[in-house]
């Protein structure tokens, strides 16, 4: 398996998780999700972004 398909599989499953952690947590709510919620949201887009980077370049590479 290439390396850089690797670093894009365990990059959806980072994004994946921040994002269940962030819905899951702004669903309950309370005080954990005021002071985190936030931020939660900020470092899926920051992993999404860069997963969607590894993709491009890997299509630029290997296509």
């Amino acid at each position: 398996m290439n390396w850089l398909l690797v670093l894009i599989i365990i990059g959806i499953i980072i994004t994946g998780g921040i994002m269940l952690v962030g819905v899951a947590t702004m669903g309950q709510g309370g005080t954990f999700n005021k002071k985190h919620g936030n931020k939660l949201m900020q470092a899926r887009i920051i992993s999404q972004f860069t997963t969607l980077i590894l993709v491009v370049l890997y299509l630029l590479l290997y296509t």
